[in-house]
């Protein structure tokens, strides 16, 4: 092997593959070149360049202006977890979606609400990091192309996700921590559009989405009964 490219290594690393991308490192041949891509540089992600990297060369990128500009951002009070599948039906049948994104914490829970959504005869594709490449290949290529209306996706796959008409992402869990909210809904008001950032808060979510607020110096409002003219 000449080259191995490890690729939204923070990602990768705060999400519980530490321990097999070590092995991956340890059976590397000593002239195998190594590439590590990350949006951030947290104490993992340079515990890994120190272990496993020579000499290596450190490359920055200037940081994309992403922007919450020209999105409203909303939440939606739900007072126990299992009520959130009957919020987000709800809100179905409020609201007319012509392409979202619903972002979950986990792999499970993705295959989970992908599994309600559809016994309820909803319409969703669900995509996630245990998928093989070719049939997420598929699903982003139905989604972008309007045959698929509403994607459930984790945030290992957020920052991948950038479809033009995407005008509502949903955070049926808010982000585990406050830099993958901009990556999350972000793609809402991409190419000059508006969007609309709906999320589900329980009690226990309360602390992280003024954590949110606080970091990117912005407001989320209670979400009005006009939800559906502003979208």
């Amino acid at each position: 092997m000449k080259m191995f490219i490890l690729d939204e290594a923070d990602e990768m690393l705060s999400r519980g593959f530490t321990e097999q991308i070590y092995d991956i490192f340890q059976l590397l041949p000593q002239s195998t070149q190594v590439v590590l891509l990350s949006a951030t540089m947290p104490q993992d992600v340079l515990e890994v360049t120190t272990k496993f990297m020579r000499d290596p060369v450190r490359i920055l990128v200037k940081k994309a202006e992403l922007t919450l500009e020209g999105i409203k951002q909303f939440y939606i009070a739900v007072e126990k977890e299992e009520w959130k599948l009957d919020t987000l039906s709800d809100l179905y049948e409020t609201v007319t979606i012509t392409q979202a994104v619903i972002f979950c914490n986990t792999r499970r829970k993705v295959d989970w609400l992908t599994d309600k959504l559809q016994a309820r005869d909803f319409t969703v594709s669900a995509m996630h990091g245990d998928m093989e490449q070719a049939q997420r290949d598929v699903i982003m290529k139905e989604f972008r192309s309007g045959s698929s209306r509403v994607l459930i996706a984790t945030d290992l796959l957020a920052r991948g996700i950038d479809v033009q008409q995407v005008s509502l992402v949903i955070n049926y869990d808010l982000p585990a921590n406050r830099e993958n909210y901009i990556h999350r809904i972000g793609r809402g008001g991409r190419f000059g559009r508006k969007g609309v950032a709906i999320n589900f808060v329980t009690a226990d979510d309360v602390r992280m989405m003024r954590e949110i607020e606080q970091f990117y110096s912005t407001q989320i409002e209670e979400m009005p009964m006009n939800v559906a003219d502003l979208i």
